[in-house]
């Protein structure tokens, strides 16, 4: 028996209220929870300073955690902007009239109950809620230990907006931050319809293998820049300095820089962005011979095979060289997580066959990965960034938390 079966029950039956309400009711709901949530920026930051100082500074999750006054009025800027988004619910998607005579609609509708589980982001829960309350659907989040002062208070605020406006606080459903929750979300069949990881690529291996529940895997992004032998150079400095250091703890930040070995003279010039930022960068032996003397010595190591891979999350960058495209091509089919690849070239048809070929969520050419983000992409907010390629693909906005029924209307037509 799930230890919370109350609970989620009470979260599955409140889901059915959304067929009730307006689009109106809807987006005043959002209103008066961005409202709330500046009214309550100091209580919020008080209870986020408690989080903080179980952490170590130095974490990269230090700066997923953090919350400021700017930080709160920009997640309730996000809030108003998806209340401001048309409702992905109720789209006819298709539409056919048979010869018999029977008319048949595919029609948009909500998933239902749909679980998230992430680490020390409090900016997810706000972003959770809102969306799926957009979409018409019920949430149940278990957020990390590390943010649980952060949650409860966000949640505390979300939960007098729904008092305030007659509707069950049991539309959202935040779990106790203790891993044992974890595992009863993940079991949750007939209480919840999806779960939908956001956190590391331990986070997301783990509730692939344990759920019974669907999943749609999010988060884990290895990413890289490749640096053709047509780039800009000013172009690539830019991009790849916002692209690392703008938030190194994001998903969508580099890790790994491709070079092309014709390249390699310009690459002290690349990455003095990166010296003059504290980037420290493992380099595999051309890219250090070319940096040596140039880049600051204890910054620069010799790459090992781990550092090619690996999300860093953190100051840290590899570097690989590579004699052409099919190099680079080769280089990000073994390491990619399928999150975010990027190009920079001038040369069109380098660029048409590296976003032809590239088998990612998102690629790009002669932009920076940071633009990976679902405000970035005009969906208001994200619920995740999805590495997988059924149902959702990317920044999943508000279609991604949609299904669809079928609606066949007849005149007493039998089936011979």
């Amino acid at each position: 028996m799930n230890a919370f079966a109350d609970q989620l029950q009470a979260t599955k039956d409140a889901s059915r209220v959304f067929a009730a309400l307006s689009e109106q009711e809807i987006e005043t709901v959002l209103h008066r929870v961005a409202e709330a949530l500046e009214q309550d920026t100091a209580v919020i930051l008080e209870a986020n300073q408690k989080d903080l100082a179980r952490m170590n500074p130095e974490d990269p999750k230090f700066d997923r955690l953090l919350l400021t006054a700017q930080r709160i009025k920009g997640i309730a800027a996000d809030v108003r902007s998806v209340a401001h988004l048309s409702s992905p619910v109720g789209k006819i998607l298709e539409e056919r009239t048979r010869p018999n005579g029977l008319k048949i609609t595919k029609v948009s509708v909500p998933i239902g109950v749909i679980g998230i589980i992430y680490e020390a982001r409090p900016n997810v829960t706000v972003d959770s809620f809102a969306l799926c309350f957009k979409s018409r659907n019920a949430c149940v989040l278990k957020g990390g230990s590390d943010a649980s002062y952060s949650n409860e208070a966000v949640v505390s605020c979300i939960h007098r907006v729904l008092r305030a406006c007659a509707l069950p606080e049991a539309i959202l459903l935040l779990l106790p931050p203790d891993r044992s929750a974890v595992q009863e979300l993940l079991h949750a069949r007939g209480f919840i319809d999806v779960a939908i990881p956001r956190g590391s690529q331990n986070l997301i291996n783990f509730v692939r293998e344990e759920a019974t529940i669907p999943v749609v895997e999010t988060g884990a992004g290895i990413v890289h820049i490749y640096v053709d032998a047509s780039a800009d150079i000013g172009q690539a400095a830019a991009v790849i300095f916002n692209a690392k250091t703008r938030r190194p703890s994001v998903c969508n930040s580099v890790d790994t820089i491709i070079i092309h070995r014709d390249r390699l003279a310009d690459l002290p010039s690349i990455m003095k962005l990166q010296e003059k930022a504290g980037v420290r960068i493992f380099a595999d032996p051309a890219a250090y011979k070319a940096l040596h003397g140039s880049y600051d010595a204890a910054l620069l190591e010799h790459a090992k095979d781990e550092h090619f891979g690996t999300e860093f999350l953190s100051l840290k960058l590899s570097i690989a060289t590579v004699n052409d495209l099919d190099g680079a091509l080769a280089h990000i089919r073994a390491h990619s997580s399928g999150h975010s690849e990027s190009i920079l070239a001038k040369d069109e048809k380098v660029v048409e066959r590296f976003l032809r070929e590239v088998d990612a969520a998102a690629v790009y050419a002669n932009v920076s990965t940071a633009f990976t983000d679902g405000g970035e992409f005009g969906l208001g907010a994200e619920i995740g960034i999805s590495t997988q390629k059924l149902h959702a693909r990317g920044p999943m906005g508000l279609e991604a938390l949609t299904s669809y029924k079928w609606i066949v209307r007849g005149n007493g037509q039998v089936r011979a």
